[in-house]
């Protein structure tokens, strides 16, 4: 019985130690992931920022041309 009790406690140190490393491999993955998630929504949201802002700039720009265009008429 001690000798049974012995064999499953020699191998289950190595066997627990495998699958911790292979969780904090996994752990770091996903820490990865979610970084280069949080980065690309950071992007998104400049890049629909500048867009916002272009759009804006360019119906400036034709609200002046209309203007423009209005006064040459009359």
């Amino acid at each position: 019985m001690t000798g049974t009790i012995a064999v499953v406690m020699i191998f289950s140190i190595p066997i627990i130690s495998i699958l911790t490393f292979h969780q904090r491999r996994l752990a770091k993955i996903k820490h990865n992931m979610i970084k280069d998630e949080i980065t690309l929504e950071k992007l998104k949201q400049e890049n629909f920022l500048l867009e916002t802002e272009k759009m804006k700039i360019e119906l400036e720009q034709l609200k002046i041309e209309n203007t423009i265009e209005k006064t040459n008429i009359i």
